[in-house]
């Protein structure tokens, strides 16, 4: 299995049909949806009926935070990710609604987690961002399931990778695009495969991964994609233009 991920898609279509497109040359049979899959971006209905239609066919998904602000925007809007979510409410048909109401917060296939932001606590949205929280997820993956070897999540909008050594010290890698890097099963893992549709460190590139489990590797991809399309879209979306500046700038 040649297993794409893709995280924090935030209705940027231009970039998820990029990283979809590349995920498809390099031989991908499966693909993950890792929740954010709304927000932020000017093109909901379009990236959510791509999606479906990847379900559909067989595509893994889990909910993310944003994906719950669709369903119900707040009344008082308390911090930035909060702007705009009622304007990507009102461009979901029922058929979409439903979907997103009913995506599950955890999916385990195997020896693989799926989770938007940590197996712990996961609706509580915390963020994996350094080596205590990443040991706090997988130590969580472990006891829901001991078998469980790899964690694949997003939500920090940045590429990393952390495993444990047969001492049981956690690490943390920091991976280059389009390397593979070997994961073996005799250890654990936990992947942040990164933004595809809203990237945050300066690096205009949609981001992806792919996990080999022939191969027990994984491979961090920067995929270019019409950026200015997806800019446009945005700005002629009604959302705040800081959304827009945003994918300009990556930041």
């Amino acid at each position: 299995m040649k297993l794409a991920l893709f995280s924090d898609i935030h209705a940027n279509l231009q970039a998820l049909q990029a990283c979809m497109e590349h995920a498809r040359t390099q031989g991908a049979t499966q693909l993950a949806f890792l929740g954010d899959l709304v927000g932020y971006g000017g093109s909901p209905a379009a990236v959510l009926d791509t999606i479906m239609r990847a379900v559909q066919e067989g595509a893994w998904i889990v909910r993310g935070n944003h994906d719950d602000l669709a369903l119900h925007p707040p009344s008082h809007i308390q911090h930035t990710g909060e702007q705009g979510t009622q304007w990507t409410h009102d461009q979901l048909a029922p058929v979409h609604t439903q979907f997103l109401a009913h995506l599950p917060l955890l999916d385990q296939h195997g020896s693989v987690l799926l989770a938007h932001a940590s197996a712990h606590q996961p609706e509580r949205w915390p963020y994996v961002e350094n080596s205590i929280m990443a040991e706090r997820s997988m130590n969580a993956a472990s006891d829901l399931d001991p078998s469980i070897r790899y964690v694949f999540s997003g939500h920090v909008h940045q590429q990393s990778l952390y495993y444990l050594t047969p001492t049981a010290k956690l690490m943390r890698f920091v991976p280059q695009p389009g390397v593979p890097i070997p994961v073996p099963a005799h250890r654990q893992w936990l992947a942040i495969v990164g933004a595809c549709g809203q990237p945050r460190d300066g690096d205009l590139r949609a981001m992806y991964a792919m996990y080999d489990d022939s191969a027990a590797t994984m491979t961090f991809h920067r995929i270019p994609y019409d950026h200015a399309a997806a800019v446009e879209a945005v700005q002629n979306s009604g959302m705040p233009s800081e959304f827009a500046q945003r994918l300009e700038q990556g930041r």
